[in-house]
């Protein structure tokens, strides 16, 4: 089974943090999971216009790849102006339906007024809809306010993301 934990920006260092937060509770779960992360600031992404995939630059292609071969994933995105960013976007352009039908599906949101949880309720969880995905129901929230040099310092959420991170094995092995 393997995972596929996409920091969702080309920007700063949070959503890339929480990421490989989840990801290592993940394998202190279960370590027979694989587990990689994508970090979208690591490729230079092109603008999604329609074309075949192939005709991508390698980086695109090669993001494709990652998110078609994987089993689950795990979501990882900041917040910007009431959404997610457009980097994840560009990202969920580019990607067929068919590549997410019937996997899991879990999402952390990293933002700075605490109204932005609405943002998965509102959007992420009827995009995963739309790709026929199986949606964790319950998601991580991360305040700027829980970092503090660049670590994860709140004992609550990171028990938090402890839960979530059992509840995406779990779903994932009960759908198997």
């Amino acid at each position: 089974m393997k995972l596929l934990g996409i920091s969702g920006t080309i920007v700063g260092s949070k959503t890339e943090i929480v990421t490989e937060e989840i990801l290592d509770y993940v394998i202190k779960i279960d370590p027979s999971i694989e587990t990689e992360v994508l970090n979208l600031k690591a490729f230079d992404i092109q603008f999604c216009d329609g074309r075949e995939s192939e005709k991508y630059n390698e980086d695109t292609k090669k993001v494709i790849n990652l998110i078609s071969n994987a089993d689950l994933f795990i979501i990882v995105t900041p917040i910007f102006h009431g959404t997610f960013s457009g980097a994840m976007k560009n990202v969920f352009d580019l990607i067929s339906p068919q590549v997410m039908k019937n996997k899991v599906m879990g999402f952390a949101i990293v933002g700075n007024n605490y109204k932005h949880y609405l943002m998965v309720e509102n959007q992420l969880k009827p995009l995963a809809g739309y790709f026929g995905a199986y949606v964790a129901p319950n998601y991580v929230f991360v305040h700027n306010e829980d970092f503090k040099d660049n670590k994860i310092t709140n004992q609550e959420l990171l028990n938090q993301i402890a839960e979530f991170s059992s509840e995406i094995i779990n779903m994932k092995k009960l759908l198997q």
